[in-house]
Order: structure tokens, then C-alpha cells, then sequence
């Protein structure tokens, strides 16, 4: 036994066998580390933990990065470019609905997607056509009364219903709003001012009825008109808010429908 000798052989041709690592592989592959895809994150709290590492492209790059500002939402255009993606037989229908004073419904039929394309374009219309309307009627009153009186055209009703409309719809809903978050309670407000701009649909259609040179019929067909959009309003809202005690503000809403519609009066067909 003692006189027996071994040998090792180079086996790294054998299946299965792992070479092995000479020293000079393992310092080029401890100079190969790929530091280069890797980058240092900041310190926590300013206190040096020692550097660490990442991989880039990690969610931790944006690291320190602030969210877009809310404000920046609020007077983007494209924030409310879904608000106009509705079809005519959509607003048709809408338009129609806020005709029934009693449904109460309203905001089930646009939960899916409310629009600002009725509140737009309805209060628009409802401008011309009362700063329009209104002279004609002025005219045909003061025809009615004595013929012989002059007239001209009140360029300063077109500002007045500017003002008037787009205030009221625009400033209203707001305020119901911040009102009903501040009571805890549900609130919407593109629903909101959807609601109230589709509410205007019969003070559209009651201004060529106004027309009529009679002072005590321009008021019934004018407090006809004020109680069914009051109703619409008041309905609904009572609808949106069901559980919560804000009676008031129902009430509120009901009123202030009500002197819209004696401003209009008063103020376009006197």
C-alpha cells in the first residue's frame, strides 16, 4: 500500500463534472460586477445609513417626485372632455325627463355618465332666446298699450342674462355642494350642475309662451313654470341625498327655483 501512487486527471471532459474557478477568474468576475446598471438612492432623514442600491427603473426612481397639483385638474380642459361624450338621443332623452316634475329619477338615468354638454348648451339657449324674447314681448306690450310709442332694441338684456344664467347655474351648484359635504352628506358636483342645467329646459320653451301681452296670464304660465322646474329640482336632490337630514336645503332649492323664475318675469317680460 504504501508504494501505490495516485494522479489526478483533468476530468472537466466528463459529463457532469464543474470545473473548477482558478484565481484569476474570480478577480476578473469580482471586476465584472455591473455596477453600472445600478444607482444610489437618497439618505433617510438626511442621516448617512450607508449607500445603498437599486435597480433603475424601479418604482422607487420617481422617488421625491410631487403628484400632479389638483388645481392643475380643475382648469385642464381634457380633465372634462368625458363630460361631452354623450349622443343626441342621450340628451333627448335627458331633455325630456326634466320636463316631468314628479319623476325624481333624474340622477339614476345619469349616473353612468353625466354631462356638462346639457348645462352648456341649454343655458346658452335659454340667454339668447330671453334676451330676444324678452325685447319682443317689451315691444308687443307697449304696441298693446298705446300704439303710438317708440321703441328700441335693450342691447343690456343680453348681459343681464348672461350674468343671470350662468351665475345661477354655475354659482348654485357649487354651493350646494360644499354645503353638503360640509354636512357629511353625498355630493356630487358634475351630477350637480348637470341637474340644475337641464332644469332650465322649460323656462326655454315657457319664454315664446311669454310672449303673450297679458300680465296676468304671463304670470300664471310663469309660476306654472317655476313650481314644475322647483319640483324637478327639490325631487331629485331629496332623491340623491335619501338618509341624511338636510330637509332645509331641499326646501332651499325649492325657493330658489322658484324666484329664478320670478326674475325672469320681472326682469325680460315686466
Amino acid at each position: 500500500m504504501e508504494g501505490e501512487s495516485y494522479t489526478i486527471s483533468n476530468t472537466s471532459h466528463l459529463l457532469g463534472s464543474v470545473p473548477a474557478v482558478t484565481a484569476d477568474e474570480k478577480s476578473s468576475t469580482a471586476r465584472n460586477v455591473p455596477y453600472a446598471s445600478m444607482q444610489t438612492f437618497p439618505f433617510t432623514n438626511g442621516v448617512d445609513k450607508g449607500q445603498g442600491y437599486q435597480i433603475s427603473g424601479t418604482p422607487t426612481e420617481a422617488f421625491g417626485q410631487q403628484p400632479t397639483s389638483y388645481w392643475v385638474r380643475i382648469f385642464s380642459v381634457s380633465s372634462y372632455m368625458q363630460y361631452f361624450n354623450v349622443d343626441t338621443d342621450v340628451v333627448v332623452n335627458r331633455l325630456l325627463s326634466s320636463l316631468n316634475p314628479v319623476g325624481g329619477d333624474f340622477f339614476n338615468k345619469i349616473d353612468a355618465n353625466p354631462d356638462l354638454y346639457g348645462l352648456i348648451w341649454i343655458s346658452t339657449t335659454l340667454v339668447f332666446v330671453l334676451a330676444l324674447l324678452g325685447n319682443i314681448a317689451t315691444y308687443l306690450t307697449q304696441k298693446h298699450v298705446d300704439n303710438t310709442t317708440s321703441w328700441s332694441f335693450d342691447v343690456s338684456f343680453v348681459s343681464t342674462a348672461a350674468w343671470c344664467i350662468y351665475g345661477y347655474v354655475i354659482v348654485v351648484p357649487l354651493a350646494y355642494y360644499f354645503f353638503l359635504q360640509y354636512m357629511g352628506s353625498n355630493a356630487n358636483l358634475i351630477r350637480f350642475w348637470c341637474m340644475w342645467g337641464y332644469s332650465l329646459t322649460i323656462f326655454i320653451m315657457s319664454s315664446f309662451l311669454l310672449l303673450v301681452p297679458v300680465g296676468i296670464l304671463r304670470w300664471i304660465i310663469i309660476i306654472l313654470t317655476g313650481v314644475a322646474s322647483a319640483s324637478f329640482v327639490a325631487l331629485n336632490l331629496r332623491s340623491f341625498v335619501e338618509g341624511n337630514d338636510v330637509s332645509v336645503a331641499v326646501i332651499a332649492a325649492f325657493f330658489l327655483q322658484i324666484a329664478l323664475a320670478v326674475f325672469i318675469k320681472v326682469r325680460f317680460f315686466g
